[in-house]
């Protein structure tokens, strides 16, 4: 196996990957990734007991048990660029020996979670919902990076996606891949499903108008009134598109369950976006600790 060199995987002197500040034994391999930091906690409070409490910059982890179930929560930060970091870390810490800087003849398969917050593009989900995102479209270039392939399904819905929107035209071209199916069959009740947009931005590329006028105004138009069968755009956020799209790549299962704070058709936020998301982290840790 070919050795890793020391500037490509940083490995600081207590045995840590450099981002996350994480050794191999203080990460469980079901993980939920929350995009902020504070939100850790509200996770792991319904943890039956806690082993390790890290911090690096934006990345916190706590590790600990559900029951007999070993879990970690950890927070990314906002954006696919910190998705970028988070994902490769994690895999890293189960599928690269630290000691001789090479990838494992034998692999791990990773369960992912992310645990957030989003806006509906459908008036039919309402505030305070959940939603399960069957697919991670991104308008980001993250994947543009990494050599990739679709499946059949993926490059149909791109393809019915572009010629909808005519977003390639000046943006990004979009990327898709499709969450995990063997978490999704679990979240079933009590979630809609549909594409997970994953937008670079919280403005102008999510359609709001501050200030500053912007390039494509009917965007938000744009991506409610898509479908592909029986598909059609859920939600949009930030970090969706490049969970599903590395953590396919490595072969972990990965799933965005997300709480709706504002639908965007109807104009509405949430009253109490603390108590929506509590009811998340609440419904789907029932969830999570069965599987």
């Amino acid at each position: 196996m070919q050795r890793i060199a020391e500037s490509e995987l940083i490995i600081t002197p207590r045995g840590a990957i450099y981002h996350l500040n994480l050794r191999p034994e203080e990460i469980a391999p079901t993980i939920i990734t929350v995009g902020d930091p504070d939100r850790v906690a509200e996770v792991s409070k319904h943890f039956d007991r806690i082993e390790f409490k890290l911090q690096h910059r934006e990345f916190i982890t706590h590790t600990g048990y559900i029951g007999k179930k070993r879990i970690s929560c950890i927070s990314s930060g906002i954006g696919p660029d910190n998705i970028d970091i988070v994902i490769n870390e994690l895999d890293a810490l189960f599928n690269i020996d630290f000691d001789t800087r090479t990838i494992k003849p034998s692999l791990q398969s990773l369960q992912i979670f992310r645990l957030g917050t989003s806006g509906s593009l459908q008036e039919s989900i309402p505030v305070d919902s959940y939603v399960a995102g069957t697919h991670g479209l991104g308008l980001d270039n993250l994947l543009h990076f990494y050599r990739r392939e679709n499946n059949e399904e993926e490059n149909q819905l791109l393809q019915a996606f572009v010629t909808h929107t005519q977003l390639h035209s000046s943006f990004s071209y979009p990327y898709i891949t499709s969450c995990g199916a063997s978490v999704l069959k679990h979240f079933a009740t009590g979630y809609h499903h549909g594409i997970t947009v994953t937008c670079p931005g919280f403005y102008g590329p999510q359609g709001r108008v501050l200030r500053l006028g912007l390039t494509n105004p009917q965007l938000v138009d744009y991506l409610s009134t898509f479908r592909f069968g029986n598909h059609r755009i859920s939600n949009f956020e930030m970090e969706t598109s490049a969970i599903y799209g590395l953590g396919k790549m490595l072969g972990h299962q990965c799933l965005s369950l997300n709480v709706i704070v504002a639908n965007r058709i109807q104009k509405k936020f949430s009253a109490n976006p603390a108590a929506a998301v509590e009811g998340l982290i609440r419904t789907s840790l029932e969830i999570i600790e069965q599987i």
